[in-house]
This record gives C-alpha cells, structure tokens and sequence, in this order.
C-alpha cells in the first residue's frame, strides 16, 4: 500500500492518501481530507474540503472514478443541506453521518476512487459500480420512520433486501458490509439488535451459516428524528468460494457470545486482489469479556492485537490496510490516541471521531479496509 500525507498549497486542509497501484491492473485510492483552521465557518470549512478533492482528483487521480464518498460532520441538522449542494449525490453514493471529527473540524470527509469502472445510479437507489467480472452495489442515508429503533432497523433492512432483489441480489449471498449508525447508542442499540437478528432469522443468517461485516455505532441522520441511519455494500457475481469469514478466535469470541450477529471482519477475494473488511473492533477477548476497563492506552493495543489477528487470518497485515476509522466515547482521550495512532500508522488515512460504542465499557473501537495482493487466486 502506497500511503502519503500532504498539506494543500495554501495550507487549508491536510490531505492523506493511500493507493492499491500495480502494473497492468485497475488501482484503488483512498482520500481522507481535513480542514486546518478549524476556526474557520463551516461553509469555509466545507469549500477548503471541496477546493482539495477537486484538485487531488484532477493531480493525483485522474483516470480514477469516485465511487463513494462519506462526510462526517459535527451538526448534520445545520450542516448536511449546504453538504448536498456541494456534492454531486447523482454520480456516487454519498453518505452524510453526525460524527464530530475530534481534530476539532466541522467536516472531514472519506472517498474511495477506483480505475477502470463505471459508475451509475440504479432505479433500485443504489449505485452500481461495474468491474469486469463483478459489480458492486452501495447503499446508502438508509433510514424510516417509525416508533422506536426495532422497527426503524426492521423496516430498513427490508426495504435494503427489496433493493438487492431488484438486481437479482439478496443479502445473504451478496451483503458484505452495513454500517448501522444509532442515535444514542446506549438506549437505542438493543432495538437495533433485536431488529438485525429477526431480519437474519428470516433471510437465514444464523451462527451456522454466515452473517455480515459491520459497525453498530453512535451516529446521527440530518433529521433527529431518526434513530438508525444504514449505509450498505454488496457484489453482485461474487461466488461463495471467494468469500471468507475471519474468526481470529485465540483473540475475540464470536459476536453471538453476548447476543449480536455480525461477523468479525470478510475478505473478499479476486484474480489480483483482496479487499479485506474489518468491522468495529475493540478490546474484547476470547470470552467476549471487556479487557482494561477504564484505560484508553491498554485498550487501544488489545483492539491493536485483535485487529491484526483479523488481518494475518486473510494473509494480510496493516501495511496493507488502506483506511481506517477510530471512535471514541469520551473526547479526552483524543489527544492520547492520536499520539499512539500517529506512531503505529505514519502514512495511513485515518480518522478519529466521537461516537459511543456499543458496549459503555468500551472507550474506543477502530474498523478498517484493506487491500492486498492476492496472484494465486482464480476467479
């Protein structure tokens, strides 16, 4: 993975990149863009973040297709109208989550470029991003309205499988990634849970087969309304052989141990490579017990060990991981988390943002995307 991080000539916002390139086959870039004056408005903040992208895509990748952008914003209620007239939701999947980014920023904003594909709005709302042999299907600002978080995350899981059906998809053989963003995590997660785990029983997702990718963390839609906000990926033409569930059970317990279903991180493999997809991980054993409880230096290495026992699972390590989320519960901690990351991921495009996870006694978890070389593998 090639990995740089710059400053814009006019020092507005700093800039990391990581880059899939090898010869003779189609690249992957990863962009993670934040202001620097974070003094600045916010639709100062928000132009210095479009000022950058425009030009990195024009300088640094210009044959590469936007296929997916994710903007983290502090106040989404006053701030994601201005964000649509910016960017361009017609022409990739677009996703918009209340995340404050703890640098202090208003915005900071995630894009995934790729080579050599086209990309398209489908009738179904999802965006159709065609490979050679596969095409992958993102979904995203998934929400309903309903009382309470159960039926909000029952009824958007169902629209999402009608969505799927209409490209000859279903989540059980094509969902490899959801991000559930859950307003007020500590109340509303339960519904959430309950919801996922009748939609599983119902679409035969169970301990016995497989289930899927996936971060269930705080985070919030532009309506405050809304409880559960969805974002989704699929591959349609994948075939099951190419798909593998990363277990790493020396280091963490299956999600079922304490009543969730999702899977602990799916690599999915190519001809030339692999994308290996790491939920939300956190200081967790093998038990599913909470380790180090109330100390953020401790539990940052354990999630450090779970999550490159996830990565060696696929024949990957972090030298390939391309991007990477952090969330913290309690905004403190960011200055002592930065430093550590800052050490352990020099070059890597990385966030830090304030969101409670899931467990209270978690004080940080981390996902990630990797993309490494995979030759000996035959579509």
């Amino acid at each position: 993975m090639i990995t740089k991080k710059i400053l814009n000539k006019n020092a507005s916002t700093e800039i990391q990149i990581s880059a899939f390139i090898k010869a003779g086959i189609p690249s992957e870039y990863m962009f993670i863009i934040k202001p620097v004056n974070k003094r600045d408005t916010f639709e100062k903040q928000l132009e210095n973040i479009i000022s950058s992208f425009r030009t990195l895509k024009k300088d640094e990748t210009p044959m590469a297709e936007t296929v997916f952008v994710r903007i983290f914003l502090s106040d989404a209620v006053n701030q994601a109208e201005l964000v649509n007239t910016y960017f361009k939701s017609s022409e990739y999947a677009l996703s918009i989550v209340e995340q404050p980014p703890l640098n202090g920023s208003k915005i900071s904003l995630w894009a995934y470029l790729q080579t050599d594909v086209e990309v398209k709005k489908l009738e179904s709302n999802l965006f159709e991003v065609k490979h050679k042999d596969t095409t992958d299907l993102w979904s995203t600002l998934n929400t309903y309205n309903a009382e309470g978080s159960e039926k909000e995350m029952y009824h958007i899981f169902q629209n999402y499988i009608k969505q799927l059906k209409q490209e000859g998809c279903t989540l059980a053989d094509n969902c490899i990634r959801t991000w559930l963003y859950v307003q007020n995590v500590d109340v509303n997660y339960t519904g959430v849970v309950k919801a996922r785990n009748d939609i599983f029983d119902q679409e035969n997702l169970t301990r016995d087969t497989h289930t899927i990718a996936s971060t269930g963390i705080q985070g919030r839609d532009k309506d405050y309304n809304h409880r559960v906000l969805m974002d989704s990926y699929a591959v349609k033409g994948i075939k099951k052989e190419q798909i593998q569930y990363l277990y790493a059970t020396e280091f963490l317990s299956s999600a079922t141990v304490y009543g969730v279903r999702f899977e602990r991180g799916t690599c999915v493999c190519y001809a030339d490579r692999k994308h290996i997809f790491i939920s939300g991980t956190a200081s967790i054993d093998k038990n599913g017990y909470v380790l180090n409880v109330g100390d953020i230096r401790k539990q940052t290495l354990r999630m450090w060990e779970n999550v490159e026992a996830l990565l060696k699972e696929a024949e990957a390590s972090f030298e390939d991981v391309a991007q990477i989320s952090v969330y913290l519960r309690d905004i403190s901690d960011y200055s002592v988390v930065k430093e550590m990351f800052d050490k352990k991921f020099p070059g890597t495009p990385y966030l830090i943002l304030y969101a409670s996870v899931c467990r209270p006694k978690w004080l940080i978890e981390m996902e990630c995307m990797a993309i490494a070389p995979n030759d000996g593998f035959n579509s």
